[in-house]
């Protein structure tokens, strides 16, 4: 048998596997320490080891806490992969509290139970930092285990440690909520509202209601990615903003976000009116006009914040007495109004750049499915006008 077991303690044992010459030529052996109540259950558990070693699946236990791992990670891994916006939201996660709660503890130390206890931690009273009552939402808690186990699977697959301690893990279940939408009521008060309003503010509400086009999609186009005479847009960046990178552009959130729209005649027009004013302020401010081709922009042509945009809509909504609604919500309006309008499932989720139909099912599917029942009821209103009519033709 190769390799040999020594007692430590009671029912302790060491398992010793020689594996060849380590760097400095010196003979190099596997160790580890296990329960064993016999010599004869340890020489069997010795046996394991030994196979372990031999088919290269041992992972020797590493002195890396996760705080160093984590530091190595965010280098190494999420620099050169991430979005800007993940990578930022990745570090307040891990310094906020991921770290000042598991930060010291070695990766081979780590155990389903301290996670689940610090998942336990983040939903009591007195966790949060805004002053709110409670704990942590189970969405916000579920983006701390997304990242833990997004980092200790890497970690494995790194051959750091032998396996991912938070794939033993449930995170709290996140209730499933409704997305925040306008009904065509609203929509209809919506717009006459507009009417009174600067015209970029109203062409960007007005876009976001008919193209379904997210704020940073909003935010990042140009003149040249639109077509006035086809009629057509297309996306292709996002405008974003973080702190320290101030305002920039990335490409879109997925590869299906890319795409090409057509838009209808009456949104044209008015794209067509902006371009005209938007032409003539330019003018007005002459040389001290930013060099930019952007659809929305300050007065001297910088292109606009995402926080102004957020900041004016809610402003606007209650300075016209209408119910709040994220502008998100403008785009879940917008899938509402083509499912309203029979369009199927698949032509709204490329309208909305989704990366696959299932997002739009899981968004939509309750509105999907009204939409459906209220399509069978027409089907047997026609039926049974069909069958009336046919009867009194017979007599």
């Amino acid at each position: 048998m190769a390799g040999w077991v020594e007692r430590r303690g009671e029912n302790s044992w060491r398992l010793n596997v020689p594996g060849g010459t380590g760097p400095d030529g010196k003979r190099k052996v596997y160790r580890k320490t296990v329960e064993a109540t016999s010599k004869r259950q340890a020489e069997k558990l010795l046996a394991e080891f030994a196979a372990e070693v031999q088919k290269g699946l041992y992972v020797e236990p590493s002195k890396l806490t996760l705080a160093e791992f984590a530091e190595r990670w965010l280098k190494d891994y999420g620099e050169a992969n991430l979005a800007p916006k993940t990578l930022f939201r990745y570090r307040q996660l891990l310094a906020s509290r991921i770290l000042p709660a598991l930060g010291h503890l070695k990766l081979e130390q780590i155990k389903p139970l301290h996670l689940l206890e610090f998942y336990a931690n983040l939903q009591e009273a007195g966790i949060r930092t805004d002053g709110r009552p409670g704990g942590l939402s189970e969405q916000t808690i579920l983006h701390h285990h997304r990242l833990i186990s997004a980092m200790l699977q890497d970690a494995v697959e790194w051959q750091i440690i032998p396996f991912n301690p938070a794939s033993r893990v449930k995170p709290p279940k996140v209730p499933k909520k409704e997305v925040a939408c306008y009904d065509e009521w609203q929509v209809a008060a919506l717009l006459q509202a507009l009417e009174g309003e600067e015209s970029k503010y109203r062409v960007m509400v007005t876009m976001a209601l008919f193209t379904g086009l997210r704020r940073g999609e909003l935010l990042g186009l140009e003149w040249k990615h639109v077509n006035l005479d086809d009629g057509t847009l297309e996306v292709r960046q996002a405008a974003q903003y973080l702190p320290g990178m101030g305002n920039f552009v990335k490409a879109p959130k997925t590869k299906g976000s890319v795409r090409k729209l057509s838009l209808p005649p009456f949104l044209v027009m008015l794209l067509r009116q902006y371009r005209k004013e938007q032409l003539e302020a330019r003018l007005k401010v002459g040389d001290r006009w930013q060099d930019s081709d952007r659809f929305f922009t300050t007065w001297d042509g910088r292109p606009m914040s995402s926080n102004t945009v957020s900041n004016w809509f809610g402003k606007f909504l209650k300075r016209h007495g209408l119910p709040p609604l994220p502008f998100h919500g403008l785009r879940h309006t917008a899938a509402t109004m083509l499912i309203n309008q029979g369009l199927q499932a698949k032509n709204i989720s490329s309208r909305l750049g989704h990366s696959t139909i299932s997002i739009t099912m899981d968004l939509y599917g309750h509105y999907l499915r009204s939409a459906d029942k209220e399509a069978a009821d027409r089907l047997e209103q026609a039926y049974q006008h069909m069958k009336n009519g046919s009867k009194k033709g017979q007599a």
